[in-house]
């Protein structure tokens, strides 16, 4: 299904907001505050497959107090921005990336999975129908929320009968509004945000859920995210509670932990371990313990740590804080690879460097 075919079934918002209120909202658009006059709905039964597929106003959705995602927390969601170039075009960083992130999430939380053609479609119909949400200038963007849901009428304890897919979009301005900055990590030591065999590499609500309570204990010490380990030994550096990590070694390579089944597979992550190749660093996975990042920091073994994700790109990691203690990566502020990487990714997403990947896909011309 091409974005046009979902565009045919289109019903424009008879409340959209005036040019004006809109360019007020994109001077400044924050994150998450604010979201376009439209979104994108289709539905999922047995005997229909994916069917129904519109854009419609952005509003409410009606749900019955049975409805099953509320009681089972039956849902993905998936995360990827939309870029203005220098000449007007509107581009998609690696969108081919999240559908088959969530095809493979929605396989293991037991939904019906999207085909990518309907995926990407349904993201092109939405930016087609509010291009003028699509802010430009400086880091600003537009970010894309699909998400699935269980919506059958029912609290048996089975996959739903019923499924919805959405996709909302909000403006986004710049993450770092002053300037990229170095943040303080606090250590979790009673939490931990997956198990083995869980949902951690499923990009689900649950996960994120989980990860809210030590969020608030890192907040009350004075740091921005939390760090977890893994929840067998408590020794193996995992990921924050919405970034992957990566740690910088004095001989110039970069470990970033590897994919246990409950770390998240970032997108954002794949696309720094190939810049990083590009820039002449050698790049491994492999387990980091607690214990290697604290000694690392100490002895300079390990001269910068960051961590990345679609909505901040890259963050410096200034130090790690724990009950009694803390690990000061490099002078506290933002390294020099650390910033050479992120640079490189950012100018890719807005068409200032060449994509040599392959990563970039042109939604509308300029």
């Amino acid at each position: 299904m091409t974005s046009k075919q979902f565009a045919s079934r289109f019903e424009p918002n008879p409340a959209a907001r005036t040019a004006e209120l809109r360019d007020a909202i994109l001077a400044d658009p924050g994150f998450g505050n604010h979201f376009t006059d439209h979104m994108f709905l289709a539905e999922w039964t047995p005997a229909t497959g994916w069917a129904d597929a519109r854009v419609v106003p952005y509003g409410p959705l009606m749900l019955d107090p049975a409805t099953a995602v509320l009681h089972y927390a039956q849902e993905i969601f998936e995360g990827l921005k939309a870029y203005v170039h220098a000449d007007g075009s509107v581009w998609l960083f690696r969108p081919e990336a999240n559908a088959a992130r969530m095809q493979r999430s929605a396989h293991r939380l037991a939904l019906p999975e999207l085909p990518v053609d309907w995926f990407l479609g349904s993201v092109r119909a939405l930016i087609e129908a509010d291009r003028d949400w699509v802010p430009a200038g400086g880091e600003k963007s537009l970010y894309l929320r699909p998400f699935m849901f269980a919506s059958e009428v029912f609290l048996g304890v089975r996959p739903s009968q019923h499924v919805t897919y959405s996709v909302i979009a909000s403006p986004a301005g710049a993450y770092f509004a002053g300037g990229v900055q170095a943040v303080s990590i606090w250590l979790s030591a009673d939490y931990s945000r997956a198990g083995a065999g869980g949902t951690g590499a499923a990009k689900c609500g649950g996960n994120y859920a989980a990860s809210l309570l030590p969020q608030q204990e890192a907040a009350d010490h004075g740091c921005a995210q939390v760090a977890f380990l893994d929840s067998t030994e408590h020794k193996w550096v995992e990921e924050l509670g919405g970034m992957n990590l990566y740690f910088v070694q004095s001989d110039g390579s970069i470990v970033t932990p590897a994919l246990s089944g409950s770390i998240l597979e970032g997108v954002t992550r794949d696309s720094i371990m190939a810049i990083a190749r590009d820039l002449g660093h050698e790049v491994v996975e492999r387990r980091v313990s607690i214990d290697e990042w604290r000694n690392g920091t100490s002895d300079g073994t390990i001269t910068e740590v960051f961590a990345c994700g679609t909505a901040a790109v890259v963050t410096p990691v200034a130090s790690l804080k724990w009950d009694g203690g803390e690990a000061v990566s490099g002078d506290g502020e933002a390294g020099k690879v650390t910033t050479d990487i992120r640079s490189a990714l950012v100018d890719i997403q807005y068409g200032r460097a060449a994509d040599r990947h392959g990563w970039m896909t042109q939604v509308l011309p300029g």
